[in-house]
């Protein structure tokens, strides 16, 4: 989800809408995680027990959400609101990024080996991910350029529908099946699909600007709701 607000700055989005729209994002998976991992493994016929799935939310989800809510209530009460946006929040920006090429490249090194050798389960894995993907963001598109939506809403909107948490499903992949597993191989995969796919979806966005209803008053370099990109 963090890559979500990099997708929204290169569409020239909405900062407010994107932000809200990835606060509920968060706060959905919170509740719907759990019960969606285990519906769908039920499905292929994998038992995880419950504990091992709650335990992962609480680790990847709950404790992260709490430690970030303390951390910028305390920065705010001793700093002030200005200094935490301003001289934080950019500080501590490349942490996010950092930490997921860490996590990869770890990944790569146990699993490099698997993936030259096995092209074809890399292609099994690739396509059906970047044809879901593509059909979300333009189902998602195309609804709001016939809703009638602005463009600073319909890009980072359909940017955060097809994009996928894939912070989260290499942390409960490792956690539940290991890092040797198939499983986190998949999210390897899934994050060298998205980014290049992504930026793909941001060009097209661009491009097809001037087909949605035209904002009066904005500045160049600003979003729709008059925040600077810059």
């Amino acid at each position: 989800t963090a890559m979500v607000f990099v997708w929204s700055y290169l569409t020239r989005g909405d900062a407010g809408y994107t932000l809200v729209q990835v606060a509920v994002n968060n706060l959905i998976m919170l509740f719907a995680f759990a019960p969606i991992v285990v519906l769908l493994l039920g499905v292929s016929d994998i038992n995880v027990p419950w504990d091992t799935v709650l335990l992962s939310v609480v680790l990847y989800i709950v404790i992260p959400l709490v430690a970030g809510w303390l951390t910028r209530t305390a920065l705010i009460r001793r700093r002030g609101i200005e200094w935490f946006d301003g001289v934080f929040m950019r500080r501590i920006a490349p942490v996010t990024p950092a930490g997921l090429i860490v996590t990869l490249v770890l990944l790569f090194a146990f699993q490099g080996e698997v993936i030259l050798n096995n092209p074809l389960h890399i292609l099994l894995i690739a396509v059906p991910l970047t044809i879901q993907t593509v059909f979300v963001f333009w189902l998602a598109y195309r609804t709001m350029q016939a809703l009638k939506i602005r463009h600073a809403i319909a890009a980072p909107g359909a940017m955060i529908g097809a994009s996928n948490f894939f912070e989260l499903a290499v942390a409960a992949a490792i956690a539940l099946f290991g890092l040797q597993s198939p499983a986190a191989l998949a999210t390897v995969v899934g994050v060298l699909v998205e980014v290049p796919l992504m930026l793909a979806l941001v060009w097209y966005a661009n491009r097809t600007r001037q087909r949605f209803p035209a904002v009066s008053g904005n500045a160049p370099g600003t979003d729709a709701s008059g925040v600077g990109l810059t």
